[in-house]
């Protein structure tokens, strides 16, 4: 006899997936109706999506995108980690982007499709834990409709979505394996995926949900060696996806980001424990410090209307018999909530906020698993009256983080989900559970459509151009490699359109949208040095001074900063610099007129035309050096020198951690000028030597030994695992003393039930 458990037979549990599907394309189509850029905005407008367009047209290239010079500090793709270069999934998702004309479109499909696997990861989740399938299926749609999810991470930080996605999956077979389910392979996997987007936070997330879950199961199960393996299985994934942050790891010294070590808090993005209590108000609108000032614009707390009402409906008693069943979501809630409310910094990770979406996670699937397996109508009345109690808790504490003009807002709110939990009930009573389940789904994408309408336009939104060709078209031809001066910051907010600064301004990484060469890039890394000498932000926006500096002379060379880059053109931003088409231009430079797009920028160009290409990316030779470029790669410069003195080759390429230089074979010292440029040193009597200048990320010989020990271990504890698969399994699977959750076709439990009674019916 086949034991179904709580997952009911395959039949329903594939009927319940697809309609975890439809629930999820629901919502975006909700969302959509309120925002139509809604999946376009922040960060995936101008780091993301254009990041996948530059690194999809490598690959189409047929050239593994780790380093692009003319970028200078938001070049180092390997060092910045988050153009994904690792993660199979994101390269196939940068493969086929340059595909795409309109890139609203391309990061909403994008986003669609990584939000159905989040839900279907959390619906598996819930079946791990022995939850009903339509139980399991709410859980799925209804997180990926939560607060800080659906107004940041899909709307704005694109792989926070991702490394959730793919996270939640992890944790699923995670479970699946630590219980003998499923081989580690599965763990390994999603691990990696997890881990390999290069966005730190979803891989820190992980790891604390793999601790959690290997304690849970210890204490299920009453022996250690499930969670040893699962912990095993874990440490190979993360063996084989640190080759994502070794490069940046030991680049760190010449970066912003340096892991100090230091543990501070300043109360910036941290959330009060206090604010869990907005979780079920879809109106809330929490009250921490962030950028948006003490009130938050959007609810990000929210996480679902029915989760603490429908506290009021489980059995507890019967629920503390699964207590150590289901420890592990319980362990991981209660971390994330202490993680949420600071430091703010913990070294390198900052905002401790992002951890919101771990710990909505964690208290839905909870919810959602005592729901469906010790949810009661018994006593009705009493938990009614207790469900409405915590109704009016909900509107307290709404009203209390934001006030002001909220309160009859709230006061609807609240009123709403009490009519709709009544009426989640009702079809309970008449129709059972598969129906009280559907109508909680229904309720998804409406509540994320008021809720975005609420908020438009995002306050996040650069509200970029959304098609190429009509950005192409608008965009000054703009050839060789341009420097824009300037600060979007101060973009004018209703001049962010096609028609007004960005047909001539860019901000991150937006030039790739037009296709065109700019220095300026977004980057959360950056170079130090390069940031002081040339006052550029993480954004690609420069200070006021920068002007001055980058006509700064470098000692050894006696040229210019902005002559070593090799740059062709200089934008400046009109309403940084006003009056400076009305100077004299610096020496070999020149005022260039570009119609209509004079509008937002003043514009200097050689006076001998571009640069750029000549001689390859060689910028300086010293006295008594001859130097010829022959070939010219992202991670190689080659040329032909020739000294009787000695001297040194100044290469147009930012002095990353990594350089190495051979003179006929043999290495030659590398040098970082002014901390900014390779330069490469050419001893006396060299004739006509070839000059190799090579740029390999830190660690990579490192990171490929230990991504084969990952390998060689995943593929051990697979073997162990079908080795042990052969024996007979022992009879008890489920250590516990509480009986088998009964499936959809045993379960005839209705509403109207005061005595809680179930008849089981058992057929083999």
């Amino acid at each position: 006899m086949e034991d179904e458990g709580s997952r009911g037979t395959r039949r329903t549990t594939a009927v319940w997936a697809a309609v975890t599907v439809l629930g999820v394309i629901a919502g975006y189509v909700g969302v959509l109706l309120a925002n139509a850029r809604h999946f376009y905005t922040d960060d995936t407008e101008a780091q993301y999506v254009p990041l996948w367009l530059t690194v999809g047209r490598h690959l189409r290239d047929g050239v593994f995108p780790g380093l692009e010079p003319e970028r200078w500090m938001a070049g180092n793709y390997l060092v910045e980690g988050q153009a994904s270069l690792f993660n199979p999934p994101q390269l196939l998702v940068a493969a086929i982007a340059p595909s795409f004309d309109n890139m609203v479109v391309l990061a909403t499909v994008v986003k669609l499709a990584y939000s159905i696997i989040l839900a279907l990861g959390v619906f598996r989740i819930c079946l791990a834990y022995r939850a009903r399938p339509p139980w399991a299926a709410v859980a799925g749609v209804a997180f990926c409709f939560s607060g800080w999810l659906l107004f940041l991470d899909q709307a704005s930080w694109a792989l926070g979505l991702v490394g959730t996605a793919w996270l939640a999956h992890a944790w699923a077979s995670g479970v699946r394996y630590a219980r003998g389910q499923s081989g580690p392979i599965p763990v390994f996997v999603f691990l990696y995926f997890t881990i390999t987007i290069g966005y730190v936070w979803p891989g820190v997330e992980a790891a604390v949900m793999i601790v959690a879950v290997a304690a849970g199961e210890w204490v299920y199960q009453r022996k250690p060696w499930p969670s040893l393996r699962l912990l095993l299985a874990a440490g190979c994934a993360g063996l084989a996806g640190a080759i994502t942050y070794l490069p940046s790891l030991l680049s760190s010294d010449a970066t912003w980001r340096v892991a100090d070590g230091a543990i501070r808090n300043d109360g910036f993005m941290t959330v009060p424990w206090s604010e869990s209590l907005n979780a079920s108000l879809p109106t809330t609108l929490p009250s921490f410090n962030s950028w948006f000032g003490l009130i938050q614009p959007f609810p990000i707390v929210y996480i679902a209307w029915f989760l603490i009402p429908g506290l009021a409906f489980i059995d507890w008693k019967a629920a503390a018999k699964s207590a150590r069943e289901i420890s592990g979501i319980a362990f991981f809630a209660l971390i994330t909530l202490v993680w949420t409310a600071g430091p703010a910094t913990l070294g390198p990770l900052r905002w401790p906020a992002r951890v919101l979406p771990m710990l909505a996670l964690a208290l839905l699937v909870l919810g959602c698993v005592l729901l469906s397996r010790h949810g009661t109508f018994a006593h009705w009345r009493t938990r009614a009256a207790v469900a409405v109690g915590l109704v009016a808790l909900l509107w307290v504490r709404s009203v209390a983080s934001a006030p002001y003009d909220r309160i009859r807002v709230h006061l609807v709110a609240a009123l709403v989900v009490i009519v709709l939990g009544a009426v989640v009930a009702l079809l309970h009573a008449k129709w059972g559970r598969t129906a009280a389940c559907a109508a909680l789904l229904v309720t998804i994408a409406p509540i994320a459509y008021y809720q975005v309408d609420e908020s438009f336009p995002h306050p996040m939104s650069w509200n970029l151009p959304e098609s190429r060709s009509e950005a192409k078209a608008r965009f000054p031809d703009f050839d060789g490699t341009t420097l824009q001066l300037g600060n979007s910051q101060i973009f004018p907010g209703d001049a962010k359109n096609s028609d007004g600064v960005y047909t001539s301004l860019v901000v991150g990484f937006s030039a790739e949208v037009p296709g065109v060469t700019y220095v300026n890039g977004y980057t959360p890394i950056g170079n130090r040095a390069f940031s002081e000498r040339t006052c550029m932000f993480w954004e690609g926006s420069t200070c006021a001074e920068s002007f001055g500096k980058i006509f700064e002379i470098e000692p050894a060379t006696g040229k210019p900063i902005v002559d070593l880059m090799k740059v062709d053109r200089i934008t400046l931003m009109r309403l940084v610099y006003p009056d400076a088409r009305w100077q004299p231009p610096p020496p070999g430079w020149h005022w260039v007129d570009y119609p209509p797009n004079d509008k937002w920028i003043w514009v200097l160009e050689r006076d001998g035309g571009p640069i750029s290409t000549d001689n390859g990316r060689i910028a300086d030779v010293g006295t008594g050096v001859d130097a010829v470029s022959t070939a010219e790669s992202g991670y190689t410069s080659t040329a032909r020198v020739s000294s009787e003195t000695g001297g040194r080759v100044t290469f147009a390429r930012l002095a990353w951690p990594g350089y190495r230089a051979t003179l006929d074979g043999r290495d030659v010292e590398v040098e970082a000028l002014d901390d900014i440029f390779v330069s490469a040193t050419i001893p006396p009597g060299t004739e006509n030597a070839a000059l190799e200048v090579t740029w390999r990320p830190p660690g990579m010989y490192l990171g490929a030994t230990i991504f084969a020990l990952g390998l060689t271990g995943i593929g051990l504890l697979q073997w162990w695992f079908v080795r042990n698969r052969r024996r007979p399994e022992p009879a008890d699977t489920h250590p516990t003393d509480e009986p088998p959750v009964p499936t959809d076709a045993q379960d005839t439990d209705r509403a109207g039930g005061e005595s809680g009674k179930v008849v089981v019916r058992v057929s083999s």
